[in-house]
């Protein structure tokens, strides 16, 4: 194969592929059958032309064996007036038409003949026709059906990716919800023991030992010097008497409190 019956071959091939890949099959089997039925009205138009012309030749015939009787009858009054010369004429002319008669019935026979097999032609066409008919809406029916299924296939595997990624997204949202709880939680416990105050001062360990001591020191200090100051000094019995006035009067002052807390809730009760 030479260089240029191979270019040939490759540009055809490659038209071919891009027809294939543009073509719609349903489209292509409605533009066939509107071809075919184009072809059954040619057919139809060519009977209804080759009909018309036999019936004027029908018609013709009939004109002609119209005028045979006609010249029939001439002959036959030529002759009862003893014309022969006018019968001779009459009849001859009869003879001509009867012919032409002859004539004619042979190509009446002939588009007879024709017409006969191009109705054949035309029922068999339209046979033909009407299965491609139920064939192409078939092979529609199945096209649509493989295009419906090839779509719900693509879909549902477009849908199982999207479903991955949506389960990889739940499972990272999930670790993230746990370490986010795990974090409160700690968060939480570190609250509870303290461990923040700890955190955000700025002493080091030593310096919080140091500050406890002192802390401890001062109070055990302070509970020495209470301790002298109550152990050293003796007690005034009048001291002792008024703070225990003082008492019996706060206890009186609590007990009428009391009384008139409950006096008011009694009159309430009633008002109500």
């Amino acid at each position: 194969m030479g260089i240029l019956s191979r270019t040939s071959y490759v540009i055809r091939s490659k038209i071919n592929s891009v027809l294939n890949r543009a073509e719609d099959p349903t489209e292509t089997l409605d533009y066939s059958y509107e071809q075919m039925r184009d072809q059954l009205q040619q057919v139809k138009r060519g009977i209804a032309d080759l009909t018309t012309q036999k019936k004027r030749l029908e018609m013709q015939k009939k004109r002609l064996e119209e005028n045979v009787e006609k010249h029939n009858d001439q002959a036959r009054t030529a002759v009862q007036r003893d014309r022969e010369d006018l019968a001779r004429r009459a009849l001859e002319k009869k003879k001509t038409k009867m012919a032409q008669i002859e004539d004619l019935e042979g190509q009446i026979s002939k588009l007879q003949s024709q017409q006969d097999k191009l109705i054949d032609q035309k029922n068999e066409l339209q046979n033909r026709i009407e299965e491609f008919r139920t064939k192409k809406e078939t092979m529609k029916a199945r096209h649509e059906a493989a295009k419906a299924s090839s779509t719900v296939s693509e879909a549902m595997t477009a849908t199982g990716e999207e479903f991955e990624d949506v389960g990889r997204a739940i499972e990272r949202a999930e670790e993230q919800t746990e370490d986010m709880e795990a974090r409160a939680a700690a968060l939480d416990e570190l609250q509870e023991s303290g461990a923040f105050e700890d955190v955000l001062s700025d002493k080091d360990q030593i310096d919080r030992e140091l500050e406890g001591l002192s802390t401890d020191s001062g109070v055990e200090a302070e509970l020495e010097t209470l301790k002298s100051e109550v152990g050293g000094g003796e007690v005034d019995e009048t001291d002792v008497a008024e703070a225990e006035e003082d008492v019996e009067e706060l206890e009186a002052q609590v007990d009428d409190d009391e009384i008139d807390s409950e006096l008011e809730e009694l009159q309430e009760e009633e008002n109500s």
